[in-house]
């Protein structure tokens, strides 16, 4: 009997870190997406980013039924319990980073509306990429238990920080230099602070693993002005 319990109980895990997975995945590849989206002019592929947000949702309903499911019935201890609540925890931060890919994508339409491409939006991609890198570092933390990876995604979040500031600075010089591009700039200024807030939420995922994988609280991230926290 304890033997199947035990069995019954990996499995369980093993489904558990499966769907964090594929939640991780597709919302990686809402942020790929939907900063193409934004690069391309493309209407369609921000529509498709919005639309398989759902998807996300889903998944973390069905994480925290299993999540229920595991510690009613297997009472999970010590490590085993660390990994189950940062599991529910981590989903909730993930289906966060597939909302603000989203948002992201929303925007397309009315930045696309002008086809010339605002030189302050060079940046974007770049700051981009690094959060995007640093949502699929965590989640690999989180699978491996690693926490030294766990301790490289909190480190990196300055570096979106720093884009974030040095994008704010140029689009309002933009802005005040040239002001029939107020409105697309001021759109760009949103997709910039949810890229920002993409890279906070990673290095909370990152946060939650270090403690899943030590039990210790992880180190101390410094934070700027961008880097506050909110919602």
């Amino acid at each position: 009997m304890a033997e199947h319990t035990i069995k019954a109980f990996d499995e369980e895990i093993d489904k558990l870190r499966g769907l964090i997975a594929e939640m991780g995945g597709r919302a990686e590849a809402a942020i790929e997406n939907a900063m193409l989206s934004l690069q391309r002019h493309d209407k369609k592929l921000a529509a498709q980013v919005v639309a398989e947000d759902k998807r996300i949702d889903a998944l973390e309903s069905e994480v925290e039924k299993l999540v229920i499911q595991i510690i009613a019935l297997r009472a999970p201890m010590a490590n085993d319990l660390r990994d189950v609540i940062a599991a529910l925890k981590i989903v909730s931060v993930v289906e966060r980073i597939g909302d603000y890919a989203k948002n992201i994508a929303k925007r397309v339409p009315s930045i696309a509306t002008n086809k010339r491409t605002l030189e302050p939006m060079s940046m974007l991609p770049s700051m981009g990429q690094v959060a995007g890198e640093m949502v699929h570092d965590a989640l690999n933390a989180f699978a491996a238990r690693d926490a030294d990876l766990a301790v490289a995604v909190i480190e990196r979040d300055t570096v979106v920080d720093d884009f974030y500031d040095s994008v704010f600075r140029s689009l309002v010089t933009y802005m005040v230099e040239n002001p029939k591009t107020i409105s697309e700039c001021a759109h760009l200024l949103f997709v910039a602070k949810n890229i920002e807030r993409i890279g906070d939420h990673a290095t909370n995922v990152a946060e939650m693993v270090y403690y899943a994988a030590t039990g210790q609280t992880a180190p101390d991230r410094e934070r700027g002005g961008s880097g506050q926290a909110e919602d």
